[in-house]
């Protein structure tokens, strides 16, 4: 199943992406176990807007969550999962902008593949993780590298509004034990590695920061980058594409 959330005719809409590129508008929410399905399907389009697929109270992201990008590093494997959050502001959708905060002097891209809480999740046990996600989704940990340099911690530099791009959409029903996941800069693929060479496995992340924090329908896990991440500049596109789920779009912009 592909879940979206889109705008159209002034109104902001969940829905069902079928296989032939039609929307079908669902009511209350794809979070909602009894949703019901309403109206005519929308053909997607150019025109149609793409919202973040869900809005989270939270984001949750893992560091040094690939092996390659480990050994890139050369730093150590670590022993749990290395977590910070994301505050909810800084969520934007697919082909919105990125917009490069005034002061800072390294904006830098980090391709991650993220999941989406499907109802509240505490104290779960690993082998009972899968009931509580809906999908997967392509996710940008937008990082300000010279601030989380000079504050030796990571809040300010994850947390500028527009540093957490999701989407375009929800994919559930996908393995992603093994998938390409690439990140591409100008048409220039930048990050290129797979999702096998996670360092910790979704089921005991999802389990590991169920037993620190309450997470609500919505929240979002991101679990770590490959190895090649780099600088963007103002002007740039960049894309974050994960085989079976799909390809995230943002533009870099400057300070409003």
């Amino acid at each position: 199943m592909k879940y979206a959330r889109i705008f159209h005719d002034n109104k902001e809409k969940y829905g069902i992406i079928n296989s032939d590129s039609l929307f079908q508008e669902i009511l209350p929410s794809y979070f909602s176990s009894e949703y019901q399905i309403i109206g005519d399907s929308i053909i997607l389009n150019e025109n149609i807007k793409f919202l973040s697929p869900c809005e989270p109270t939270k984001i949750v992201c893992l560091g040094l969550n690939y092996i390659d990008h480990a050994y890139e590093l050369k730093m150590e494997i670590p022993q749990e999962p290395i977590i910070f959050i994301k505050p909810s502001s800084a969520v934007i959708g697919h082909k919105e902008d990125i917009i490069y905060p005034d002061g800072v002097t390294q904006l830098d891209y980090e391709g991650e593949l993220a999941l989406v809480i499907k109802k509240k999740t505490k104290n779960v046990k690993p082998e009972e993780v899968k009931d509580f996600i809906l999908g997967f989704t392509c996710f940008n940990d937008v990082t300000a590298r010279d601030l989380q340099r000079k504050d030796g911690q990571w809040t300010r530099a994850k947390s500028f509004d527009t540093f957490a791009p999701i989407g375009p959409w929800i994919v559930s029903d996908v393995n992603v034990g093994d998938l390409k996941i690439q990140t591409i800069l100008n048409g220039k693929i930048v990050q290129n590695s797979t999702t096998k060479n996670m360092i910790f496995k979704i089921e005991d992340v999802v389990s590991f920061v169920s037993k620190i924090m309450t997470l609500y329908p919505g929240d979002v896990i991101s679990l770590g980058t490959p190895p090649g991440v780099g600088p963007m500049k103002k002007g740039d596109i960049i894309s974050v594409r994960i085989e079976d789920i799909g390809e995230l779009t943002n533009f870099v912009a400057g300070s409003l």
